[in-house]
């Protein structure tokens, strides 16, 4: 029983801090000498970007900020750790800080919640043809069709096909040209 107990316990310190993590709280901003520095994520901050610090959500996490003085919203990705200081609960990037107008004041009273991006599942209808998941091109010289991702010259470029398959593609393309004259002829 003190086993499980403890167990609890510990599971509760470690992976349960994010249940607990403040909702409402005041938000600041990090300054324009930050610029260009190193984030805990390993990236380099930029002002114009959607990001912020926060010390309980995991990297990565989206975030919904919702001003409460004047409403605005903003959603911002959890990039750095962060303010370490009680006065704060999150620090923003300064283009959310703009979006959230609090750059004249400094800090103002925000609520967090994490922001899941609802997304439908593709779905196509009938009703608009051209609206396809994957696009399949035909290629009328070799009488096939191929999907769109295997005539992208990048990905042409990144496979590497071996010497006798080359040679052979060759040959095919030139007996199907030779074979387009002559259909042209008649």
């Amino acid at each position: 029983m003190q086993n499980r107990l403890l167990t609890l316990s510990l599971i509760f310190l470690l992976g349960g801090g994010i249940l607990f993590a403040q909702t409402k709280g005041r938000a600041s901003y990090y300054s324009d000498k930050l610029h260009g520095n190193f984030m805990s994520n390993g990236e380099r901050y930029n002002k114009d970007s959607m990001t912020c610090a926060h010390l309980k959500y995991p990297l990565g996490t989206l975030l919904k900020v919702r001003n409460l003085s004047n409403g605005r919203e903003v959603i911002v990705k959890v990039t750095d750790r962060g303010p370490h200081t009680r006065r704060f609960v999150i620090d923003l990037s300064k283009a959310a800080a703009k979006k959230l107008d609090i750059i004249r004041s400094g800090h103002s009273m925000v609520e967090i919640t994490p922001y899941h991006e609802r997304r439908v599942p593709y779905r196509w209808t009938d009703d608009d043809p051209d609206d396809k998941e994957v696009d399949i091109s035909f290629i009328p010289a070799a009488g096939f069709s191929t999907p769109f991702w295997q005539t992208d010259s990048a990905f042409l470029a990144k496979k590497k096909q071996p010497h006798k398959i080359k040679h052979l593609q060759k040959k095919v393309n030139k007996i199907l040209h030779e074979d387009l004259k002559k259909n042209i002829k008649k």
